[in-house]
């Protein structure tokens, strides 16, 4: 599939993918949203990608969701919009690679809900980020009001969605909203450095790991212990754990087999 609003780069293992309307701020409308539907649909299924960078070109990682598309809906409307950013920030967030979104300036409204999406965040030290949506007579329709309160707490979600200010790249690192903060120069080196630590080790293991945060932070703890339980034992199964343990007894580099 030809892509109008992304871009989609491979370096090894790693996959970047970059919204690519800048004269709109990145702005998510119903194209956007298809396009990256597709384009995680079609890296769930490439074995050779084992991890992901989500970011914006220009000045913006995204400004938002598209405005000028919401300002003339109805209610029908508004609902799909909104099942379909969520259907597809879901897909992200349940992607088996893990995700790292490089925020390199404005995630706002649906901008955050994206990065909320992805499973670790760096910013740029000029990011501002933030949920404005309720200044504008809604609330945040891609999952904003679910994810921030799970990542940031409860009242400080709160603060954020109700005063609809958007906050600098130090106090969201405070508070937890991303992982680290890098000058904007260094922003995507930082995190294709991530990526590639990440990438080092083995793709099933990270999978299931994945899985076992994702799953276990939706239930009580005693079914969570459970789901890792049962999730390690699965690592047994695979050739990439004997060859893991082979390779730290014969101390050298693992080679991984995704098997």
């Amino acid at each position: 599939m030809e892509y109008k609003t992304l871009i989609i780069e491979k370096e090894g293992n790693i996959c970047t993918v970059k919204i690519n309307n800048p004269q709109s701020m990145n702005a998510l409308n119903s194209e956007t949203l298809s396009e990256l539907d597709d384009a995680f649909t079609q890296i769930e299924k490439d074995e050779q990608i084992r991890v992901v960078i989500l970011t914006g070109e220009g000045r913006a990682f995204v400004a938002g969701a598209d405005i000028s598309q919401m300002s003339t809906m109805n209610a029908l409307e508004g609902k799909e919009f909104g099942v379909q950013g969520s259907k597809v920030f879901r897909k992200i967030e349940n992607l088996s690679k893990p995700t790292i979104a490089a925020i390199n300036g404005f995630a706002l409204g649906g901008g955050c809900e994206l990065a909320l999406s992805c499973d670790i965040r760096v910013a740029s030290a000029k990011a501002k980020i933030g949920q404005p949506e309720v200044g504008l007579g809604i609330t945040p329709g891609f999952s904003g009001t679910q994810r921030l309160p799970r990542i940031v707490g409860e009242g400080v979600a709160k603060e954020i969605i109700f005063t609809a200010k958007a906050i600098v790249a130090d106090e969201a690192l405070r508070i937890g909203l991303v992982n680290r903060v890098v000058e904007p120069e260094k922003l995507m080196d930082e995190a294709k450095s991530l990526a590639k630590t990440i990438a080092k080790n083995a793709p099933i293991a990270l999978k299931l790991s994945k899985e076992a945060i994702n799953r276990g932070m939706q239930t009580d703890i005693d079914t969570a212990i459970a789901i890792e339980n049962n999730l390690f034992a699965e690592c047994f199964s695979t050739e990439d754990q004997k060859e893991g343990m082979k390779a730290f007894f014969e101390k050298r580099e693992a080679e991984w087999k995704n098997k």
